[in-house]
This record gives C-alpha cells, structure tokens and sequence, in this order.
C-alpha cells in the first residue's frame, strides 16, 4: 500500500504554510491527522484531506492541536447563549437553555460549537458530551477532535453539506468548499490554504 510522503510533505508545508519552521507540537498535530487519513480513507479523494487539514489549520490558528475557542466566558455568551447578543445563531445551535453558550463554545480541530452538534456526536462516539463543561472538554481529546474532523467533513454533520457536494470527479469548488463548516468565512484563505496543502501530498511506494 502506497503512504504519503512525510519527508515531503513535511517540507513542502514548513516552507508554503508555517513560514519555514514547524514546532514539534505542529509536527506532531499533523502526524495525527495524516495517520487518521491513512488508516481510515486512504482511497478517497487527496483534496479531502488538503482541504480538512486546510480547515484545522484556520480553526486552531496554525497549533495543528486541539484547542478551545479564544475568549472569555463573557463573549461566548454574547455569541452563542440565549441570554446573549444573536438569537438567530443561538437557536441555529440549539443552545436554548441559558449557559448553553458557554459550555457549548468552540473545540477541538474545527470549533465545534453549539447543543445540536455536540449531541449528535455524543450519539455518534457514545460519549457524554452535554451533562457538563468538563464533558464537553472530552471534544478537546486528539483522537474525538480527529474524528469529528474528518467523519464529521465526511458525512456532512455540520452544515449537511460535505466533501463530495465540492470537491469529486466532476467539480473542483475549494472555495465553496467552506460551507461544510462555516458558510463563506474566509473562504478564499482556507481556499489557499487547502491548495498549498494538496500540493504537499505524493506518495511512495
């Protein structure tokens, strides 16, 4: 079976995404990610991964770790609670009960914020991760956060749009590509990014 090229992945990301230095913390964040790819999806579609680390690499601000959202319990509130300052994002979410905001605000390798979706994917992984804050954190785990990452990209769980609705045989839509997450946020960026990443991908034998 063909593996990806660390060596050069590696380098071609050192000098096109990080400046031309990678932290062993950095390092190590991808490595989890190819391997997940590699073991689970290795036949499916390389812009899928491109675009996937593309988008942890945006969300957790180039750590390629698992991290929660920037900010304090303040603004969470003021995005995401119904106590807070957008309904309309708030019931989207599913965050009906006051402290929803807080508890439910972004983790892991895609921000992963709000009731709805952190219920499902306790379904899907059988995993408590709506009876408390600290359940919640179990987002924050680099295997869960791995997971979500791909599966959820995958499947579509997010928005119900997902890889194959933008990047398949017929269709190359890297910028469309970001309503899997996140409607148009910095889609030309991500765009950039996942390009730059695919660029990085070959293979030996």
């Amino acid at each position: 079976m063909s593996k990806i090229n660390r060596k050069f992945f590696f380098d071609t990301v050192r000098l096109r995404l990080f400046d031309g230095k990678l932290k062993l913390s950095q390092v190590s964040g991808l490595t989890v990610l190819l391997d997940y790819w590699e073991l689970k999806h290795s036949k499916k579609d390389d812009r899928w991964l491109a675009y996937a680390l593309a988008t942890a690499h945006h969300e957790v601000d180039r750590k390629m770790q698992s991290i929660k959202e920037y900010g304090p319990d303040s603004y969470f509130k003021r995005m995401y609670d119904i106590q807070g300052n957008r309904l309309w994002v708030t019931k989207r979410l599913g965050n009906l009960q006051p402290g929803d905001g807080v508890m439910f605000h972004g983790r892991g390798f895609v921000q992963f914020t709000g009731r709805v979706n952190y219920a499902d994917w306790g379904n899907r992984l059988n995993l408590d991760l709506t009876s408390s804050r600290v359940a919640a954190d179990a987002v924050l785990d680099v295997e869960v956060a791995t997971m979500i990452l791909f599966e959820g990209m995958i499947l579509g769980t997010f928005t119900r749009k997902k890889f194959s609705d933008y990047l398949n045989a017929t269709k190359e839509d890297w910028e469309g590509a970001r309503r899997i997450i996140n409607g148009r946020d910095k889609k030309v960026l991500i765009a950039s990014y996942a390009k730059k990443y695919y660029s990085a991908i070959s293979y030996t034998v």
